[in-house]
């Protein structure tokens, strides 16, 4: 059999040693036909780091880019303007992976020519370590219809606890692959307005993909653990900072006002502020007046940031990044 091959990229961004753990997973993986790329936007590693990182890219085990400007979305747009495969895999840099995940990620696209993206599931360490210690209540097989509604799917579409193979909206950014040809063939870029950690720059990606033809599949074999490391990740915003929850918010609103129609926007907007201002289900956040009111704050800030992001964008095209990239064409 035919193998594709698949390029393995890793955004990675004042990481160490879970950078260092997460390589080692990937380079045991038997897959026939793969290539690892790390975009690297580390100023500088720790010694016992940087010296594991020269001897894989001296040994050509990866292919090890270092960059000067930290952006997640400008960071996976540099990594495929530089991949070979068939196949474009991302991964976060705080992972666990499990013998046979990349035939996991590849058996679908041969099967399937209609599916375009393999959304893999996520095994948040915060919340379970592995599938055998899932609470049997937990269990999810077929999503919700809500989990295909651009205007509400990201409060039911779940990628943790869901054990059946079907037709998704939308990846997880640590654990998602995609055919070469989205990007290449149709001109779709991950948008690099997409601020701090990056949020929903993936779903506003996969709303975009809609326009191919092509179909999202959640494939539950092609599992990963994600650390979810407290430090580090592919940002340079504190996560404790003002900055990071305007952040938050704006990139909300920004993939709501560039990707749904009003109706839907309307629907999210209202299901965004239940749960991540009022701290509503699935959200769980604390219900004390004083953080709903500052919730509320970053929630109208962050929806005003967006509305300029958008009058800004009459000017550029969202690869603010990537123009700094000799392979990039506009």
């Amino acid at each position: 059999m035919q193998y594709p091959l698949i390029s393995v990229i890793i955004p990675t961004y004042q990481r160490e040693q879970p950078l260092k753990d997460s390589l080692e997973d990937v380079l045991k993986q038997d897959y026939p036909q793969f290539e690892v790329l790390v975009i690297d936007q580390t100023p500088q590693h720790q010694p016992e780091v940087q010296n594991y990182l020269e001897e894989l890219a001296q040994n050509q085990q990866i292919n090890w880019f270092r960059l000067n400007w930290a952006s997640l979305p400008g960071a996976r747009n540099y990594g495929v303007r530089r991949a070979k495969g068939d196949i474009i895999l991302f991964i976060d840099d705080d992972i666990q992976l499990p013998e046979g995940y990349l035939f996991a990620h590849a058996k679908n696209y041969q099967e399937h020519p209609e599916i375009g993206a393999i959304a893999g599931r996520v095994l948040d360490r915060m919340k379970l370590t592995d599938s055998e210690k899932i609470a049997p209540d937990l269990i999810v097989e077929d999503l919700p219809p809500q989990a295909m509604d651009p205007g509400i799917a990201w409060y039911y579409i779940d990628l943790v606890h869901t054990i059946k193979p079907q037709q998704v909206i939308s990846t997880r950014g640590c654990n998602m692959s995609f055919r070469q040809e989205i990007f290449l063939k149709y001109n779709i870029w991950f948008d690099e307005r997409f601020r701090g950690s990056a949020v929903r720059e993936e779903s506003d990606f996969c709303l975009r993909i809609r326009s191919t033809g092509y179909h999202i599949w959640y494939e539950p074999s092609a599992y990963l653990v994600h650390l979810g490391e407290e430090t580090g990740g592919c940002h340079d915003i504190s996560t404790r900072s003002i900055k990071y929850q305007v952040t938050f918010y704006h990139n909300h609103f920004l993939m709501a006002l560039k990707n749904l129609t009003l109706s839907q926007q309307i629907r999210f907007y209202l299901k965004f502020f239940d749960c991540h201002v009022l701290g509503h289900p699935p959200c769980y956040k604390s219900g004390s007046p004083l953080k709903i009111v500052t919730r509320f704050i970053f929630y109208k800030l962050g929806f005003l940031d967006a509305l300029f992001t958008q009058v800004k964008s009459l000017l550029i095209n969202g690869q603010s990044y990537s123009i700094q990239d000799p392979e990039y064409q506009a």
